[in-house]
């Protein structure tokens, strides 16, 4: 019988998470994961033939999901490319191996893992990542596919039948909900966004939406990519170079770029001026010694993540709804491999009909040249039932399944090979 590789199921997937639940910023920014390192890892885990893996990498968390059966060797490889110890690691790394890692990958997927309950901006993220290491990998996994998949179905059922993301609370409306609360005279105030990726781009978005003709410039590294968000939102962008200048005229600095370390420092407001900085980053982008300036206030996304309370108690109260959709639909999973683990059983079964098929047809035809095409529509339709029952019980009793396939095939093959051998 053809065997059913285990490479890629349940039993070898597993999760190692550093996220807001162990860490605080400062740590979460050490085990921060870039583009520029994916190469590296890809081609690190395929040297040692560790199988497949992906990094989702957060303001909120860094994880690595993989198949392999080694998880630690491949998060051994991970700290090598980030330039970590696995020992200074594996303290803040929540493991979890099996049905818990599929379950917890769709929880992070429906936003009951996040920061914020209910902020789906982690889908994007999953799914951009994803594609990246796929893209690298130059192939794909099925079972990777069928868990993002079914990952980004689980988003969507959730955000469609349940309550869970009212009350907009991501990471970047948590900002902008910051700014509403603690600033006066709004329209008055000097915005400067520095940096436009996707939490760049939400804050535009909620600033926009939430403050009437507000002032706000962006700059970006990449002027291209700004002139973009500047032409979609019709808002000034700055040229990059000019960052330094225009801060000196700023009352609300939002950072939302992708550094490894601190690009704004306490040389940055030696005007005296009354500033709020929000840093979205991890790791930071600001330095954290700039709150030690009397002038300058500065958030970072732990204390934003606090400043939403009441919109978090009516979305826990939408958890159990949520629960109810992740339990169908890891099922609905569950099914799908065991079909598709026991999928060479049932088409060897189903092949051996067939034959068994053309034999009957062929005798037949020689003895009354002629074959009713009725008769061979029926015997299809008899064929697929028998092969769905087959495969419906050995379904419902994996364990049976080879001792069944074998007996299946001693009956239909190997008996009737025997009787023919005999009489010849």
């Amino acid at each position: 019988m053809i065997q059913y590789s285990n490479i890629h199921q349940t039993s070898n997937f597993s999760v190692l998470s550093v996220s807001f639940e162990k860490a605080d910023v400062e740590t979460r920014g050490k085990f921060a994961f870039f583009d520029e390192n994916i190469k590296n890892f890809v081609a690190r885990i395929h040297d040692e033939d560790l199988g497949d893996a992906f990094v989702v990498s957060t303001c909120n968390r860094t994880e690595i999901y993989t198949t392999s059966n080694n998880y630690l060797l491949v998060a051994e490889e991970y700290c090598k490319t980030i330039g970590v110890n696995l020992s200074d690691f594996l303290p803040f790394a929540n493991i979890l191996t099996k049905e818990e890692a599929l379950q917890h990958l769709f929880r992070v997927a429906a936003g009951l893992e996040s920061q914020i309950i209910g902020d789906f901006e982690i889908i994007g993220q999953i799914k951009k990542a994803y594609a990246r290491f796929k893209k690298e990998r130059q192939n794909s996994n099925p079972y990777l596919e069928r868990s993002i998949n079914s990952a980004i179905q689980i988003s969507k059922r959730i955000k469609n039948e349940t309550a869970i993301s009212n009350g907009a609370a991501s990471v970047s409306y948590a900002a902008v909900h910051y700014i509403l609360n603690n600033q006066k005279r709004l329209t008055e105030k000097n915005i400067l966004l520095l940096g436009v990726g996707e939490i760049g781009q939400n804050t535009v978005e909620n600033l926009v939406k939430h403050i009437y003709q507000p002032k706000i410039k962006i700059a970006n590294r990449t002027q291209e990519t700004a002139e973009k968000i500047s032409e979609k939102y019709k808002i000034p962008h700055i040229d990059y170079a000019d960052f330094d200048k225009e801060l000196q005229n700023t009352d609300i600095l939002i950072v939302a770029t992708g550094a490894k370390t601190p690009i704004i420092n306490k040389s940055h407001f030696q005007n005296g001026r009354e500033t709020l900085v929000i840093d979205l980053s991890i790791p930071r982008n600001v330095d954290k010694d700039v709150s030690e300036l009397d002038h300058v206030t500065l958030i970072d996304v732990d204390v934003l993540s606090k400043q939403i309370q009441q919109t978090i108690q009516q979305r826990e109260k939408e958890i159990p709804k949520a629960e109810k959709i992740i339990k169908e639909m890891t099922k609905d999973f569950l099914e799908w491999e065991k079909k598709r683990k026991l999928a060479p059983n049932i088409h060897h079964f189903k092949a051996v009909l067939k034959n068994m098929e053309r034999n009957e047809m062929h005798n037949f035809y020689r003895k009354n040249k002629y074959i009713n095409i009725t008769d061979m529509e029926l015997s299809d339709k008899m064929i697929q039932k028998i092969t769905n029952r087959f495969a419906k019980y050995i379904i419902d009793n994996p364990l049976k399944a080879e001792e069944i396939s074998k007996l299946m095939h001693e009956i239909l093959v190997e008996q009737p090979n025997n009787e023919f051998n005999e009489k010849h």
